[in-house]
């Protein structure tokens, strides 16, 4: 199969491969799409392109990006980018070799998750509740807060819900994650409550809109955006003014935050770590094991904090 005749052309037709055959989630070739332009735009700028690229292009890319302050992880993901379009290519006839196959990646900085303590996450879903100009947007922010922590799902699965995954009082509901993989995630009775109050609201709402000629959502939480759901950088927004009300700093709240809480919270409840491996939607166990370390770190704490024997001895006079 002859190459594409340019660089977008090698992107697009890449991203449409891997969403036909690996199920690559819309947010992942998002990503991969924004690191191949920017490699494409770089290449362009020296002359050079995708075919006739070599190993010490790629490197010096690299170096590039590092100059540019970007971050081991942002680094890493775009020698990845990089690696499998070559791969891809290959595979294709495009090129006859790979040049990135044997480049070292930057490695990834090891950090332990942040998350939030349990009377923090009651603020937080405290604040739902009396946060908002109507009594709309409070039923709204409530059911948005209880069904985060409630299931853990990621950002994007919270936002984009359809009505029907939720009516009839499910104690169960059907998530759609990541590479378009379904798993079931339970309701606590605290989410139901508020997902049912809040479907009252849009079913009153309905014979309005049909009466107006207006479609009627069916988006859990509709938006104005293209997909008809509320975004997930609205959904940020709304995050960090819960967290002000809350009196919790806002830099230290993001939607993945309360994710990692669900998680932390459920492993110190005694949840097995299969269990949350599933809830989650993890491909490997390995990635859930790190709340483990989140758990030790914080029974370390608590040790050397509150164990009598712990305690410096009090000084006699």
């Amino acid at each position: 199969m002859a190459a594409p005749a340019t660089d977008h052309q090698w992107i697009s037709t890449f991203l449409d491969a891997i969403a036909a055959e690996a199920g690559a989630a819309r947010n992942t070739r998002l990503a991969y799409g924004r690191d191949l332009l920017d490699y494409a735009a770089w290449c362009a700028g020296r002359g050079t392109g995708f075919a006739t690229a070599d190993r010490r292009a790629v490197e010096d890319y690299l170096v590039f990006c590092d100059a540019q302050g970007l971050s081991k992880a942002t680094r890493a993901r775009r020698l990845s980018a990089i690696r499998q379009l070559y791969r891809f290519a290959f595979d294709e006839g495009w090129r006859a070799d790979n040049p990135a196959l044997r480049i070292g990646g930057p490695g990834k900085t090891a950090r332990l998750p942040q998350t939030l303590s349990v009377e923090e996450v009651g603020r937080l879903l405290e604040a739902a509740r009396s946060q908002g100009r109507t009594p709309a947007d409070r039923l709204r922010n409530t059911a948005l807060m209880e069904l985060l922590y409630a299931t853990g799902l990621r950002v994007t699965e919270l936002v984009s819900l359809p009505q029907a995954a939720v009516r009839g009082d499910p104690e169960m509901i059907l998530v759609r994650g990541k590479g378009d993989k379904e798993r079931m995630v339970p309701l606590s009775a605290p989410a139901r409550v508020a997902v049912a109050d809040w479907l009252a609201h849009l079913d009153a709402e309905a014979p309005a809109l049909r009466k107006a000629g207006r479609p009627v959502p069916k988006a859990l939480f509709p938006g104005t955006a293209k997909d008809g759901h509320m975004t997930r950088q609205n959904f940020f927004v709304l995050l960090k003014s819960l967290a002000l009300k809350a009196g919790i700093n806002p830099a230290t709240v993001t939607p993945h935050v309360l994710r990692h809480a669900f998680a932390t919270h459920l492993l110190a409840g005694g949840a097995d770590l299969r269990v949350i491996q599933t809830l989650l939607g993890h491909a490997d166990v390995a990635t859930t094991e790190i709340y483990t370390h989140v758990l030790d770190d914080r029974l370390k704490d608590l040790v050397l904090t509150r164990h009598p024997l712990a305690r410096p001895p009090s000084d006699k006079t």
